[in-house]
Order: structure tokens, then sequence, then C-alpha cells
């Protein structure tokens, strides 16, 4: 079959991969100049930065039997930073550990490798699909065209994107953007600096507790394989990110650096810094299964926010896993 794929994050990335497997040709489409969707690196003039997916956690068999031969290749690898809580100024043990993988020498790094082989068109949005008899047509945008274009004909289309994008292109099968457009995804604003001096802080990564602006503040230069420097990440709560979706950027750097010096307890100004936002950052309360599909018309979404039979909220195994189950679906 000839199948196109709507976003090449994780989730699409690991669907190409599995359809390809099975003979299938398969075309993704990605709006970004690069892959990997919110575990993408953020180039920077101080080096890579991690601004969106900070490290994964394995809870499946299925999921490990992957990890492993990404770790077998190369492509990914263990962060053993010190991990804390931060509350009220005191520093408490961040429980029990667990593994935390990274990609290697960046998070986006893990979708250029599964991207390989495959047809993945950069700089492309689908703003529209409609039905062509039994097929489907794409309207596809690129920045370097002034009109959109016309893709396909494709015998089957999988939408790996946030439940909100997802809802809107799934038009043509209601039943399933019903479904969709029952969940809504938190969004999150992230902070990322480099500084010249070092903060001197007795961690490498904190989750902040006890509300205010900020959930989770990272060292990135002590992952493995990242450029050195005293290089931070911070991401705002989903509340706060909610409450601030509108804000003027500079307006949330200067309110996230604020909050960042407040709860490190440093006075040392960054050399460079910036923010980004995400609208759909992560399923707080994923959908149960592992993914929609409507068998008779050949569509379906895909993504971190099914629960996959896993606890928690979305994650990157979440993503991996729908889209797996997925493409096994249509196979």
């Amino acid at each position: 079959m000839h199948i196109a794929i709507i976003g090449a994050g994780l989730a699409g990335l690991c669907c190409a991969r599995e359809l390809l497997a099975a003979r299938h040709t398969v075309v993704v489409y990605e709006k970004h100049d690069d892959p990997g969707g919110r575990s993408r690196t953020c180039e920077t003039e101080v080096g890579g930065l991690d601004f969106g997916a900070q490290y994964f956690t394995v809870q499946s068999d299925a999921f490990r039997k992957r990890t492993d031969a990404w770790r077998k290749a190369g492509w990914v690898a263990p962060w053993t930073g010190r991990l804390v809580s931060l509350e009220d100024g005191a520093v408490r043990s961040a429980g029990r550990a667990q593994q935390r993988l990274v990609g290697v020498p960046g998070m986006g790094s893990l979708a250029r490798y599964l991207a390989l082989g495959s047809d993945v068109r950069l700089g492309q949005r689908v703003e529209g699909i409609e039905p062509l008899g039994s097929q489907w047509l794409l309207s596809v945008r690129a920045d370097t065209a002034p009109v959109p274009a016309t893709a396909g004909p494709f015998d089957a289309v999988v939408l790996a994107l946030p439940s909100d994008q997802a809802a809107l292109l799934l038009e043509p099968a209601p039943e399933i953007a019903a479904q969709a457009a029952q969940l809504r995804m938190a969004p999150c604003w992230s902070l990322t600096m480099a500084f010249q001096d070092t903060l001197g802080l007795a961690y490498d990564g904190a989750w902040i507790r006890g509300g205010g602006r900020l959930g989770w503040i990272a060292h990135d230069a002590s992952k493995p394989q990242r450029r050195p420097g005293e290089h931070w990440v911070a991401h705002a709560t989903p509340e706060w990110s909610l409450e601030h979706l509108l804000e003027d950027p500079e307006r949330a750097k200067e309110k996230l650096l604020k909050a960042f010096h407040d709860v490190t307890g440093s006075s040392v100004q960054p050399v460079y810094s910036t923010v980004h936002r995400w609208p759909y950052a992560q399923a707080l309360a994923p959908l149960p299964g592992l993914f929609l599909w409507d068998e008779a018309r050949r569509i379906g979404a895909c993504g971190d926010w099914f629960a996959c039979g896993l606890e928690g909220p979305g994650r990157i195994e979440n993503a991996c896993l729908s889209g797996l189950a997925i493409a096994e679906a249509i196979s």
C-alpha cells in the first residue's frame, strides 16, 4: 500500500519504520525543518539543547526490546545525573532510582536515526485531507511554494499529531475525530539558558514541588555526549503555561528567569536565554487503548496521547508503542 504519515515525531517515525519493514511505500510529512516533534533538540549559539522531552524511561517489555537495540546501536545512552526534588528551598531525595535514557548527542538525534531510510519530507504542512474514491488526497503547503499542492493518492493515512491537531484533520472520519477531540493536551513554556560561570548546584535535575511557575529544571550538559558548559533547561508547570499561553515571549522569559533564580537560590545571570512555547506538550490523562483506526476509510491516529497500557501521563514510550501498534494493524 501507499501510506501517508503526517508528523515526524517518534510515533510517526516508529510507524514508518514498521510499515517499511512490511514492504509498504511510505511518505512522512513534517511541518518543521527537522524531525522529532517534542523530542527535538534546539540548535543555539551555545550548542544543542534539549528544550522539549528531557529523557525517557521504560515500563514495557516490548519497548525495552527496542531501547536495548537503540543502546547497542549507540543511539541512546543512560543519563546518570543527580536528580532531586526541590520544595520551599529544601533539597530532597527524588525517591526510587529509575533508569533514564537520552538520545545522543541530543534528544533530537534519536528521531534522525529513526528517520534513516524513510521518505521524510520536512518543511511541509498538511492542511487538509479529502477522499478520492477509496483513497486519500492531501493538501500540502511548503514554505517554498505560494499555494498548497495536492499529494497522493494514498491508500491509507496515519496522523501522528497531538490530539487537538489530529481531530481537525480527521474530519472525514467523524467517529474517530470525535474521540480525538475528547482529549486536550497541556501546554508548556520551556526556558533554555547558558551561564558563563558555574551555578554551583549540587544536582543535575530537579522536580519543583509546591506549585509556582516551574515544574522541572535540568543541567543539560550533564547528559552524555553534550557540549560542555553551564547549560540549563527549565519547564513551566502545565497550570502556569495554560494561564500564560498567550504571554509575550519576552515577558514569559523574564518571569521564568526570576522563577529559576528563586528556586535555585542562584543570582548568576545567563549570557544566553530564550523561551519556546509548546502548545501541545503532554497528555496528562491519555485515551485508553493504543491508537484510533477507521478500517473502512483506512485512516487513523497515533501518538503519546494513548495510554498503551502504561501508568502515568503520555511519554516517549507511549508514542513509540502507539506508532508500532497502528502499523501492525494496517499491515
